[in-house]
């Protein structure tokens, strides 16, 4: 089996100790755990989890391009909240990033990696 480690060039990603994504013989792009975080590791959105949701989905197609694939190649999509109430507040979003209408789980967990983070999203994609 062949992969390859992708990662996207932000300062707190060199300390972290997995890839952000990896791409299985050249056809599928597996993240890992992406949440709600900018370029300097800093949570956005804190206490606003549509906020959170687009920075999430922002930080998946930035790697997304690093890997050489979009939205549009999207499979599959796990979500992980602390608040899934919140998340049928903004359909809307969901469809602005889910148009290719992937297979997708949403879970709701009691804590996620920081104190301040209300979503972490784990996406497939195929690499055209």
């Amino acid at each position: 089996m062949t992969r390859r480690s992708i990662d996207v060039e932000k300062p707190f990603q060199k300390s972290l100790p997995f890839a952000q994504g990896v791409v299985v013989e050249g056809q599928l792009l597996f993240t890992s755990g992406i949440t709600a975080r900018d370029e300097n590791g800093e949570v956005v959105g804190v206490g606003d989890l549509r906020r959170q949701f687009e920075q999430c989905f922002a930080n998946v197609a930035d790697i997304f391009e690093a890997a050489g694939t979009g939205y549009e190649h999207l499979v599959k999509v796990v979500m992980y909240t602390t608040d899934i109430k919140q998340c049928y507040e903004f359909p809307d979003a969901w469809r602005d990033h889910f148009g290719a209408r992937p297979a997708s789980t949403l879970v709701e967990v009691s804590a996620l990696a920081h104190p301040d983070m209300m979503l972490e999203i784990e996406a497939v994609a195929r690499i055209p």
